[in-house]
């Protein structure tokens, strides 16, 4: 055999074991094959978040009631969780809620009457506001509440967690 046809063979062999790695990932973790997110809310007032899913591990930050994260991994009542700004960190699951909220990315997010932004302007969030999830019944938009109780239609592109 010649050297060519040897390094030919030596690369199908590596193309086929990351193949095999790939589908063993997509099939390990579907939602991410299909842009699925899972997207939960801090539930309690103040909430540690850690760098490893242990009570004895070093404290990172403190996160805040309602802050929307997205779980990557979870691990014996513990997830590994990422916010806004692609920060990750552990969490105990027991501080998670289903209950959803997004937090404005934009600097200034207009919320609107209807999926529309020729709709009424109902009122604007700064950026880092906090806004309880409601539905994403239309392509491109969300519907979110203030916590005021005013409620209406934002761009998805302006808020991240839904």
């Amino acid at each position: 055999m010649n050297e060519n046809r040897l390094i030919g063979l030596c690369r199908l062999c590596r193309a086929r074991v990351v193949t095999a790695l790939l589908l063993g990932y997509l099939i390990l973790f579907p939602g991410y094959a299909t842009g699925e997110m899972e997207f939960y809310s801090i539930s309690d007032d103040v909430v540690i978040m850690y760098d490893a899913p242990s009570l004895k591990a070093d404290k990172l930050f403190v996160a805040n009631r309602f802050l929307p994260v997205e779980v990557v991994v979870e691990v014996d009542g513990w997830a590994k969780v990422r916010d806004s700004s692609g920060s990750l960190a552990w969490v105990e699951k027991k501080a998670l809620s289903k209950h959803r909220y997004v937090v404005v990315t934009a600097s200034l997010a207009g919320i609107h009457k209807a999926a529309d932004t020729d709709s009424e302007l109902i009122f604007q969030a700064e950026q880092d506001s906090v806004l309880e999830w409601l539905d994403a019944e239309a392509t491109g938009w969300v519907k979110v509440r203030h916590p005021d109780g005013q409620s209406g239609y934002v761009k998805v592109n302006q808020v991240w967690g839904s």
